[in-house]
C-alpha cells in the first residue's frame, strides 16, 4: 500500500550564524550535474517530503539539516539510530538500579582534522553545556605504540594548553628505553628517506595526487618491501593503520598521504577545530545520539525503526517510491518528494535495479568499491590497568589491534555504581582491523574462530603486547566479562558475515566513489563512500556527504535557504606555492623535485 511522508509539525529555519568552526567558506553546489530540476519553481519547504533511507550519521546529519530549514522528514532505519557510531546496551548485564554494560561497534575517534561534524555537534542542545555535544568532547594527553616482546614507545599528544600526564620514574624510564631502542633499530637513511617520501607528497600538485598517488599503494610509495621489520610496522604499517584504518599493502597513497598532512597540521595548531585525538566523555548514546534524536524529534522529524531497504522504484526518469520492510516483515511502498539514500554502500547498491544504474553511471560504479571487516570487542574488567592514558595501537599483533580504555575518560561516570553487577570498572574498547590473519592462541583467523574464541585470542594478543616487559597490565583475574558487536555472525562457519562492515581505499577508490548528487532528479547519496573533501570513510565523511546531498536538493527545488557549509581539508598558503611548481612539472611529465626515486 502506498505510505505517504507524514508532513509533520512546523519547523524552525535556519539559522545563518551556525557555521563550521574555524571560519571555514561554503563551497556551495556549483559541482552539481545540471537537470530540469534545476530551473524548478520554488518549492514551499513544509510541503516538500523528503524520506532518508538510514539513520546512521549520515542520515541524521540530513535530517538535521533539512528540519532546520522547515523540510518534512521522515527517516527510515533498519536496525539503530547511530549506526556504526552508536553504542549499545550489553543484554542481561545490568543489575540493581544500574544501566546495562555499554558496547560499540568500535571506540569512537573525533581528531581536530575534522569540521563539519563537530559544527553539528555544537547545534545539538545538551544540558549544561553552552556548545551542546560538542562539549562532551575529551581529548586524550598520549597514545602509544605497543610493542610485542618490546618497551611500548609513549608518545604525548601535543596540542596547546595541554598538561602531559604524570609519570613515575619507572614510567619515564621505560619510556626512555622504547625511544633508544627504536632509534637504535630504526636505521637513520630509513628515517631519512620517509621524511623525503612525505616532503614528496606534501608538496605534489593535486593532479599528481589523483592520479599517480591514487594509483600508488603506500606500501610500494615508501619503498617498504625494502626497508627493515621497525620500518614495515612502525612507519609503514603502524603510521597508516592509526591515520586511516586501512591495509598499507593496498592503500592508496593519495589516502594515506592526504590525512597524514592533516594530522601533522593539526598537530601543529593549523586549520584544526581541536585536539588531534579527541573521544566522548561517555558512552557515545549518552552523550551524543539520543540528545541528537530527541533534537530532531523537537524540529518535527518522524523516525520509522526496524524497517529494511528493499528495492528502489524507478520510472520516467525519477525514483517512484521505496519498497520497505516494516518491523512486522510487511513490504510496503512508501512515497516522497525527494529521497536522500544514507545507507552504506554495501546495502545500498542491493537495492538499485538496472536501470536506475543505466540512468548514473557513477551508481555502477559503486559496484567496484571495496569493504572489508573492522569490527570492535569490549573487555569489562574489575580493576583500572596501568595502561597508557590514550589509545594504543599494537603494531606486532597479528589482528592489528587498537585500544583504548574508556572509563578512566568519561569523568562524570562511576562506571561501577552507572553501569553492569556494580562489579567491573573499566571498559577496554579494542578494535579488530584485521581478520583474515591466523592468530597466536589458535593458529585461525578472526573468521574461522567462534565468538568466544575471538574474545579469547584477542585478550591473548594484548598481554602479549602490554605484558611482555615484566609489567603486568593485563590479568585474567581482573577480567569481568567481554562483548563483541552482535553485526558479526556465523564466524567459526563456512558463512561468516559482518552487518557493518568499512569502505576501505585501495588504489583506484577515488575515481568509484559517487557525488551526493545525481543525475535522477529526486535521489541523493550521503555515506561515508561518497566523494567528499576528507577522503576517508569516516563520520566526518558521513556528515559531509550529508551536507553536500542537502545543498543539492536545495539547489534543485529552488529554495531560499541558506546553503549547509561543507569545510574543506586545510591548505598551508607556503605548500601551495611549492604545489603549483609541481603542477607544472607535472604537465610536463617531470616527477616532483624532490622525489628521489
Amino acid at each position: 500500500m502506498a505510505h505517504p511522508v507524514a508532513a509533520g509539525s512546523t519547523r524552525r529555519t535556519f539559522v545563518a550564524g551556525a557555521a563550521a568552526a574555524g571560519g571555514v567558506a561554503a563551497l556551495g553546489t556549483a559541482a552539481l550535474p545540471a537537470t530540469a530540476d534545476d530551473r524548478a519553481p520554488r518549492a514551499d519547504p513544509a510541503k516538500t517530503s523528503v524520506a532518508v533511507l538510514g539513520g546512521g550519521v549520515a542520515g541524521l546529519t540530513a535530517a538535521h539539516e533539512l528540519a532546520e530549514r522547515g523540510f518534512a522528514v521522515t527517516v527510515y532505519e533498519r536496525r539503530a539510530l547511530g549506526g556504526k557510531a552508536r553504542s549499545m546496551d550489553v543484554p542481561q548485564s545490568a543489575k540493581g538500579n544500574r544501566k546495562p554494560l555499554p558496547g560499540e561497534h568500535g571506540f569512537r575517534f573525533i581528531p581536530g582534522i575534522y569540521h563539519n561534524l563537530p559544527d553539528t555537534m555544537r547545534r545539538i542542545p545538551f544540558p549544561g553545556n553552552a556548545n551542546g555535544v560538542w562539549d562532551n568532547l575529551a581529548a586524550p594527553r598520549e597514545m602509544s605504540f605497543a610493542r610485542t616482546g618490546r618497551e611500548d614507545i609513549r608518545m604525548p599528544v601535543p596540542w596547546p594548553g595541554s598538561k602531559p600526564e604524570q609519570l613515575t620514574l619507572d614510567d619515564i624510564g621505560r619510556a626512555l628505553t622504547a625511544l633508544l631502542d627504536t632509534a637504535f633499530n630504526l636505521p637513520a637513511h630509513e628515517v631519512a628517506y620517509f621524511v623525503n617520501r612525505a616532503l614528496v607528497f606534501l608538496t605534489s600538485c593535486d593532479e599528481r595526487r589523483d592520479a599517480t598517488w591514487e594509483s600508488t599503494p603506500w606500501w610500494e610509495f615508501v619503498r617498504a618491501a625494502k626497508m627493515s621489520k621497525d620500518y614495515q610496522r612502525i612507519l609503514a604499517i603502524g603510521v597508516t593503520r592509526n591515520i586511516v584504518a586501512t591495509k598499507a599493502e593496498v592503500a592508496s597513497t593519495r589516502t594515506v598521504g592526504t590525512l597524514g598532512e592533516a594530522f601533522v597540521f593539526n598537530a601543529l595548531g593549523r586549520g584544526a577545530d581541536g585536539p588531534p585525538d579527541r573521544l566522548l566523555n561517555a558512552p557515545t548514546n549518552e552523550a551524543w545520539i539520543d540528545p541528537w534524536v530527541a533534537h530532531l524529534k523537537s524540529l518535527g522529524v518522524e523516525f520509522r525503526i526496524g524497517w529494511t531497504v528493499r528495492r528502489l522504484g524507478f520510472a520516467d526518469g525519477r525514483v517512484t517510491k521505496a519498497e520497505i520492510e516494516d518491523p512486522d516483515g510487511t513490504v510496503e511502498d512508501i512515497t516522497a518528494d525527494h529521497y536522500i539514500q544514507a545507507m552504506p554502500v554495501e546495502h545500498a547498491r542491493r537495492t538499485w535495479s538496472a536501470e536506475l544504474k543505466a540512468t548514473d553511471p557513477q551508481l555502477a560504479r559503486c559496484d567496484k568499491l571495496e569493504t572489508d571487516w573492522m569490527t570492535g570487542i569490549q573487555f569489562y574488567l574489575t580493576e583500572r590497568p596501568p595502561v597508557v592514558k590514550g589509545h594504543f595501537n599494537l603494531i606486532d599483533s597479528p589482528w592489528s589491534l587498537t585500544g583504548i580504555a574508556q572509563a578512566g575518560h568519561w569523568p562524570g561516570r562511576d562506571f561501577a555504581a552507572d553501569y553492569g553487577d556494580g562489579r567491573a570498572v573499566e571498559c577496554l574498547s579494542v578494535d579488530i582491523s584485521e581478520w583474515d590473519k591466523p592468530g597466536i592462541l589458535y593458529g585461525k583467523t578472526a573468521k574461522q574462530c567462534t565468538r568466544d574464541e575471538v574474545a579469547k585470542e584477542v585478550w591473548a594478543q594484548l598481554k602479549a603486547a602490554l605484558n611482555d616487559t615484566g609489567k603486568v597490565v593485563l590479568s585474567d583475574g581482573k577480567l569481568h566479562s567481554w562483548f563483541l558487536d552482535p553485526g558479526v555472525d556465523g564466524i567459526g562457519t563456512p558463512n561468516p558475515t559482518n552487518e557493518d562492515e568499512l569502505l576501505i581505499h585501495p588504489v583506484g577508490t577515488l575515481h568509484n566513489r559517487p557525488s551526493a548528487a545525481t543525475k535522477i532528479p529526486n535521489f541523493y547519496l550521503a555515506g561515508d563512500y561518497v566523494a567528499v573533501p576528507i577522503d576517508l570513510a569516516t563520520m566526518e565523511g558521513a556528515n559531509t556527504s550529508a551536507r553536500q546531498a542537502v545543498n543539492a536538493l536545495l539547489k534543485r527545488v529552488g529554495s531560499d535557504s541558506e546553503p549547509c557549509t561543507v569545510a574543506s581539508m586545510y591548505r598551508a598558503p607556503a605548500i601551495e606555492l611549492l604545489k603549483r611548481h609541481d603542477r607544472t612539472r607535472y604537465r610536463l611529465g617531470l616527477r616532483n623535485a624532490l622525489d628521489l626515486g
